[in-house]
């Protein structure tokens, strides 16, 4: 995933700042508790493709 592209993406929904999970591939938004996929690196930033993220997996991104 490029460093670049990384500083300028924001969460599609609150506009609020994204975390990089390199090893599950998914960039997180814990305002809305959503993971959104990079595909082919490529992130995915549509709502209905994004994951939900539990509380105590949150954790984990802070």
């Amino acid at each position: 995933m490029d460093s670049k592209l990384l500083d300028i993406l924001v969460c599609p929904l609150c506009k609020g700042p994204l975390q990089y999970d390199r090893k599950a591939g998914e960039l997180i938004c814990r305002a809305d508790r959503l993971a959104f996929p990079i595909r082919d690196d490529i992130p995915v930033m549509l709502e209905e493709e994004a994951r939900k993220v539990e509380l105590e997996e949150l954790d984990k991104y802070k």
